[in-house]
């Protein structure tokens, strides 16, 4: 069983509400016009297994797995459509990863029912063999990621570059990118696997995702930051240069985002894009109404605190 203190609470001013041209105003339909689903989203963990010690510092007593598992617990009881994921390094950063090599991170996510991850750069820092025992032996879930090529590793036929889940009516399909890992990991750690352009291999998934599989949504898990202020692909670029993806939720700058932001696609769609810090600080909360029987739809993001009231 989970620690049931009582837990947390929801920041004002973290949320954003976003009717978007072509999307519908939800408070002016009925329960029998909508559906309604809510993704939880985690990024950058780092094996933050216990909460930041109550030191005085600027983030003690936040984060912790048992009272995002309380969270996530508490709104799938009071929702019927929560899709729950992650945008990468769930490794690396405390004591549990030394000991355990992130083993207790995945045991936990699948205890949690996470749906999906993609890969982080330091989800290699213990060799990509640790990563794909870890996800054999403990996950539940699959790893997304379009851009890497893992033909001649272990991994091979360990992951997927994009997956549909059914929540009720809704059908959602999620592509994963990772960010080059020459210079930034070990090549000992990544071994022959191939890093392949994220911006033309999100798009390729996303169209099969949104034309070929008729997904309501298409989300991409994305560990390139949220942006640079060199030419390094970020997730800016990615929604500016890409089409189908309706999502990014994304990791790797450990950026706290108090609203989600919103950029126009190769084709003048709107973009979402939200990432949630680092440490299991916030989960990432997103609200999406559809209408039914069309793909009009509204959005509300916000991130919520992981901690104690």
């Amino acid at each position: 069983m989970w620690s049931r203190r009582h837990f947390l609470n929801r920041t004002a001013g973290a949320g954003a509400a976003l009717m978007l041209p072509g999307w519908i105003n939800a408070s002016g339909l009925s329960q029998e016009e909508i559906t309604r689903l809510v993704i939880l989203h985690t990024n950058d963990v780092h094996s933050r297994i216990e909460p930041f010690p109550e030191d005085g510092s600027r983030n003690a007593g936040l984060g912790g797995a048992a009272r995002r598992a309380s969270m996530i617990e508490k709104i799938r009881s009071e929702n019927e459509h929560v899709l729950l994921v992650d945008a990468g390094d769930i490794f690396q950063g405390t004591p549990y990863f030394n000991f355990y090599l992130g083993e207790l991170d995945i045991k936990l996510m699948s205890k949690m029912g996470y749906d999906a991850t993609t890969m982080g750069n330091h989800d290699f820092d213990a060799g990509l063999e640790n990563y794909e025992k870890q996800m054999r032996e403990h996950g539940t879930f699959p790893t997304i990621i379009s851009n890497y090529d893992f033909s001649d590793t272990i991994m091979h036929d360990k992951y997927v570059p994009r997956r549909t889940f059914q929540k009720g009516n809704i059908k959602i399909g999620i592509t994963g990118v990772g960010i080059e890992l020459d210079g930034l990991v070990p090549e000992t750690l990544y071994g022959p696997t191939r890093y392949l352009d994220p911006i033309a291999h999100a798009t390729a998934q996303a169209d099969i995702l949104k034309h070929d599989e008729k997904c309501d949504l298409v989300i991409c898990l994305s560990h390139l930051g949220y942006k640079y202020d060199h030419a390094k692909v970020s997730d800016i670029q990615l929604a500016q240069n890409s089409k189908s993806i309706d999502i990014i939720i994304g990791g790797h700058t450990h950026t706290f985002m108090d609203k989600p932001d919103i950029y126009r696609n190769k084709e003048g769609e709107n973009v979402i894009i939200h990432q949630v810090g680092w440490a299991g600080i916030r989960l990432g909360k997103i609200d999406v109404t559809f209408e039914k029987n069309k793909r009009n739809k509204c959005v509300t993001c916000e991130g919520i605190w992981v901690k104690e009231s």
